[in-house]
């Protein structure tokens, strides 16, 4: 990295049609406490319809450091890899369109990766919501029964290197031993990159007081839809880097083909009609044991729709795996071909 007292830091925001939120990322970014004269926004616009790329302009107009590219490609690590070549920072920090980094995000990400000896750093993630159903939404995804425990949407009070980060900050060397981002992956790159981070001896960190917020799917459809992508493009992460995997990212697959499966046989066998009973009594104890639970401790109006949630967030991320596994059936293997940057 740089030897200055102040690294030049590239923002990069791959977007498409966050009309409604960007807004308040951009502004967020453009509001940092980090001199502006050493920070640098690449908007790369995956050809939005929605006016997003009116805003940014309207914006870049006022901010010479914003810069908006187009993205043919339409999904984020197309973006991000139209992005990354043109990025002149010392540190690389790419942040979504539907989240606000805090005004000191930048200088903490720095101040981290100079101390401590780390190539990426992220910090926990509230996640908030505009809508009442899309609150219990963004209570759901905190819970470490609705997400499985992951590190960064449940742990808040201490720095702990970690698997994957979001919304990380890289040092350059870091995105340079990485190379590009995976085009194919439409959802779970970051898994994906950071895992071949590591791969290469990187280190990730954790820190609390690098923090954001979120905003989560304002309707139940649209987080459905959200976590069967989530566990569909899973599968080609698995494929790719088996090693990759937690336990924990098996259990929504498994008990999706359990149901589906006893369900399946329990017209014509006994033993099949009660595995289902079982199952389906285990998993509604879980939820609603975890439901009560969170509603105790956040508001008991979320009580009613936190059932519904939870599975959601299991049942789409199971079936979205299992039906990438028929889909990538014959496309196992263990080696990528991601190409360097240049």
């Amino acid at each position: 990295m740089n030897n200055g007292p102040q690294p030049f830091v590239t923002i990069i925001l791959p977007i498409r049609n966050e009309g409604g939120f960007i807004a308040r990322s951009l502004g967020a970014v453009l509001g940092q406490d980090y001199p502006a004269a050493r920070i640098e926004v690449l908007v790369a616009d995956g050809m939005s319809t929605d006016g997003t790329r009116a805003v940014v302009a309207d914006l870049a107009r006022t901010h010479p450091n914003v810069r908006l590219l187009d993205n043919p490609g339409k999904i984020v690590s197309t973006g991000l890899n139209r992005a990354l070549p043109l990025a002149r920072g010392d540190v690389i920090i790419r942040v979504d369109g539907h989240c606000e980094i805090a005004p000191d995000y930048v200088r903490r990400c720095v101040a981290h990766l100079l101390a401590d000896g780390v190539d990426g750093v992220g910090g926990p993630i509230e996640t908030v919501a505009d809508t009442p159903a899309g609150a219990t939404i963004a209570l759901a995804m905190g819970s470490p029964f609705g997400v499985g425990g992951a590190a960064f949407r449940t742990i808040r009070d201490r720095a702990l290197e970690v698997d994957t980060i979001a919304f990380p900050a890289y040092t350059r060397h870091a995105v340079e031993l990485a190379g590009l981002y995976d085009e194919e992956q439409v959802r779970n790159q970051d898994d994906e990159y950071n895992y071949r981070l590591r791969a290469r001896g990187a280190r990730l960190l954790l820190a609390p007081d690098v923090r954001s917020r979120y905003y989560s799917r304002a309707t139940v459809r649209g987080l459905a839809r959200q976590y069967y992508q989530y566990g569909y493009w899973k599968v080609r992460v698995l494929q790719k880097h088996p090693r990759q995997m937690s336990a924990r990212q098996f259990a929504p697959p498994l008990l999706v083909g359990a149901l589906l499966g006893l369900g399946a046989l329990a017209p014509w066998q006994q033993a099949a009609r009660w595995g289902l009973a079982g199952v389906a009594a285990a998993y509604g104890l879980a939820n609603g044991a975890a439901s009560l639970w969170t509603a105790r401790r956040a508001g008991w109006g979320h009580l009613p729709l936190l059932p519904l949630v939870f599975a959601t967030l299991h049942g789409g991320y199971g079936l979205g795996f299992l039906v990438g596994l028929v889909r990538f059936w014959h496309h196992w293997r263990t080696t990528d071909d991601t190409t360097k940057l240049s």
